[in-house]
């Protein structure tokens, strides 16, 4: 019976953590994503008023790489905690076409906003400012805007950085990271 106990403790921690549901988007939807009407000056405010960070997380229908951050990443208890303290997570689909509003005011279709900010890869991770100069889009204004899947260690990593304005400093991301992979070996 023993054994048989071990094999089924074994065979659930082998399991991926439990990943953020599909909506009908075919976009993973975790419970700390915010549903905005994609105004990103409101959702900046909002932001703000809850004394956290603006993070917009372009993604893609059928991404691998946004099925493994969701999967595998995320899901993480550390990072988790990071996401839902300290940021308010809009979700862009690169190929959407539920408007979305600039800083500057321009209006367009998730996918045309996506390729106005340059975004070419899922996931993008784009981390905005507490405030944004008048007339300046999310790509302008951006602290950080990390395109990929990473692992744990590399995303935790950047979202204490740019938590703790680690950009404002002029710490390269890259030297802080080394830095925290350096200390934990």
């Amino acid at each position: 019976m023993f054994r048989f106990r071990t094999l089924i403790a074994a065979l659930m921690l082998a399991l991926p953590v439990h990943a953020a549901e599909l909506g009908d988007d075919g976009l993973h939807k975790p419970d700390w994503l915010r549903e905005t009407f994609k105004d990103l000056r409101e959702d900046l405010a909002e932001a703000n008023a809850e004394g956290k960070r603006l993070l917009l997380m372009v993604e893609q229908r059928g991404c691998i790489y946004c099925t493994k951050m969701h999967e595998e990443v995320y899901p993480d208890p550390a990072i988790d905690a990071l996401i839902r303290d300290h940021y308010f997570v809009v979700q862009i689909n690169l190929f959407g076409d539920v408007e979305v509003t600039d800083f500057d005011g321009t209006a367009l279709p998730e996918k045309e906003m996506a390729a106005r900010w340059g975004v070419m890869f899922t996931p993008t991770m784009i981390f905005l400012p507490e405030e944004v100069p008048e007339g300046s889009s999310a790509s302008e204004s951006a602290v950080a805007m990390m395109p990929g899947a990473f692992g744990k260690g590399t995303t935790e990593a950047l979202l204490i950085w740019v938590r703790d304005h680690g950009y404002q400093s002029g710490e390269h991301f890259q030297k802080f990271l080394a830095t925290r992979v350096n200390a934990n070996n």
